[in-house]
């Protein structure tokens, strides 16, 4: 039996009616900033329980807008996670700001315990990782940032429909980020991504920065860029929105046999699952004893388990100049020898899914 990691052929098996929308769209030539954006952003808006939601290019622009509206420039710091990918620090990066890591913990987002020791005078902002469909502690994170008199983007990229205490992720902060990319739990064909706020001047500061400053077709209020959130990729967008939450709950409920099953190996170890959060599991990531060893032999089965991610931002070429020196996030140097990723999107089987528990098992009594 093969376990794929990709479920896109399974999820756009059957779109007639999708296409038939496609082509309904394409007769009103209406392809910039055109009807469908706006759909999809009041719908968007409207599940996550914000006033307001704005169509962008991509995930990693919807925190570098976000950013960007709240005066983050040149010069500046913003702290975020140690472990995140890469496009969160390409955010901050390429607004001059310097990225100032802090440590996870087995929840995979920043550990907030460590914020505190990480504002200097020049910080400007907080961007919590909300990694694998977890997220950061808000409860605690959320004072902080108060106290301190610093704004909070909530990197929401991986984590469309968790919540804490019943208050979903992407509404704690001035802005929460979202990230529509093909492999997201709420995805198009393509990039995309989405911001959300309850902030009316933020929004309309937003909406001008994602279309070149221009208040009109004649009149430009502020210098922008054009990151736009493609109309053909709203309307995939708004096919598939009404089906958000029983996507999440599809992969919740994988997630917990998969954690029922699996922690019945001893080498295997489950993450932390934290009274008062919805995880939605945008990634199911697990602690395993001889990683290496068991992903060789998953892939050898066909089973295609992965690492998310095996190499430290702060050890990456792109990131040297940041000063790290090796050993300055130990809870992310561990994670990078320890955790494997195993499929639990909404279309695996239950067959597959004992297909992988049998295929770990197999391993260590082998071993």
């Amino acid at each position: 039996m093969k376990v794929r990691y990709s479920y896109l052929p399974q999820q756009f098996a059957e779109i007639d009616d999708l296409m038939a929308e496609i082509r309904r769209f394409v007769a009103t030539g209406d392809f910039t900033l055109g009807k469908p954006v706006a759909e999809f952003e009041a719908r968007f808006a409207g599940l996550i329980g914000t006033r307001h939601a704005i169509g962008v290019g991509s995930g990693t622009d919807a925190i570098k807008l976000s950013l960007k509206a709240l005066g983050v420039g040149h010069g500046d710091e913003v702290i975020t996670a140690a472990n995140t990918f890469i496009a969160t620090v390409g955010a901050i990066a390429e607004l001059g700001a310097r990225p100032v890591f802090v440590d996870c913990d087995d929840t995979f987002c920043m550990d907030v315990g460590q914020v505190e020791a990480a504002i200097t005078p020049r910080t400007r902002a907080i961007v919590p990782v909300h990694f694998t469909g977890y997220m950061t502690d808000m409860t605690r994170l959320a004072p902080i940032a108060e106290a301190h008199g610093l704004p909070i983007v909530e990197d929401a990229c991986q984590a469309i429909l968790a919540s804490q205490q019943g208050r979903n992720a992407g509404t704690w902060g001035r802005a929460g980020a979202f990230s529509l990319h093909p492999l997201k739990n709420l995805n198009v064909w393509g990039d995309a991504g989405i911001i959300v706020t309850d902030d009316d001047e933020l929004a309309h500061r937003l909406r001008l920065l994602r279309n070149h400053g221009m208040r009109n077709r004649d009149e430009i209020e502020i210098l922008g860029c054009n990151s736009r959130l493609d109309s053909l990729q709203a309307v995939v967008g708004n096919w598939l929105i009404g089906s958000a939450r029983a996507i999440s709950d599809q992969r919740i409920a994988n997630a917990e046999y998969f954690d029922r099953e699996l922690s019945a190996i001893p080498q295997i170890r489950i993450p932390p699952r934290v009274p008062g959060m919805r995880l939605v599991y945008h990634l199911y990531i697990v602690f395993a004893e001889d990683r290496d060893g068991l992903l060789r032999h998953l892939l050898d089965q066909g089973i295609e388990a992965k690492v998310h991610y095996p190499i430290p931002l702060y050890r990456q070429d792109a990131l040297k100049h940041l000063g790290y020196p090796d050993g300055a996030f130990p809870v992310t140097d561990r994670h990078t020898r320890e955790i494997i990723t195993f499929p639990t999107d909404q279309h695996i089987s239950r067959a597959e899914q004992d297909f992988v528990v049998e295929q770990v098992r197999a391993y260590y009594e082998r071993r």
